[in-house]
């Protein structure tokens, strides 16, 4: 049996950026593809210079998650994408 929800829902979406300081992208990028292996990641500027300058983040469907560290990072996003 199969959900509807499921075979019609969007897929997550994941932005990150590669050029603010608390964000390395290296590390993060695999464990966001470990979360979700259908979601799509856009890698690039997300124009939120002044809080990524000192804190991890990422963009979860257009919702910015904020964290001290990539691994509390991880942590948001898994609880709020209820992983």
């Amino acid at each position: 049996m199969f959900n509807l929800d499921d075979l019609f829902a969007e897929p997550n979406e994941f932005r990150i950026c590669d050029k603010c300081k608390a964000t390395n992208v290296n590390t993060l990028l695999p464990r966001l593809k470990a979360i979700d292996p259908k979601a799509k990641i856009y890698t690039g500027c997300q124009s939120y210079c002044g809080p990524g300058r000192d804190r991890a983040f990422v963009f979860v469907n257009n919702k910015p998650i904020l964290a001290t560290n990539e691994d509390e990072l991880i942590a948001k996003v898994k609880e709020f994408l209820g992983k």
